[in-house]
């Protein structure tokens, strides 16, 4: 017969059931914030620029690879980029591995 008692003083309290669900997801609310405006948000603003670079590259302009090639742009087509990396010498690229322009070097 003790054994429901201790059952019964175990258990908690009947009011204390429910309270504000709001406080129990603020701090997963706080942290996707913070991931938004520092990883996400970012990240997609780069993507959109490159996008818009590679929309806007034309013949004569002087480009660098995501595999470190420098050349200048000889011919365009939807996916292919012709470089000339040196005289007579053309790679044709995939548009999406152009990496943007070249540093600038001082002579």
């Amino acid at each position: 017969m003790m054994i429901p008692s201790i059952a019964y003083a175990m258990a908690p309290p009947s009011g204390s059931e429910g309270g504000n669900p709001l406080t129990a997801f603020l701090p997963l609310i706080i942290i996707f914030a913070i991931f938004y405006f520092l990883l996400i948000r970012p990240q997609q603003k780069r993507a959109k620029d490159q996008r818009n670079f590679l929309d806007s590259l034309s013949r004569g302009e002087e480009v660098v690879t995501n595999g470190g090639l420098i050349g200048k742009i000889t011919g365009l087509t939807d996916n292919v980029v012709t470089l000339e990396v040196a005289d007579k010498v053309r790679v044709k690229v995939v548009r999406a591995q152009i990496a943007g322009k070249p540093p600038t070097t001082d002579k």
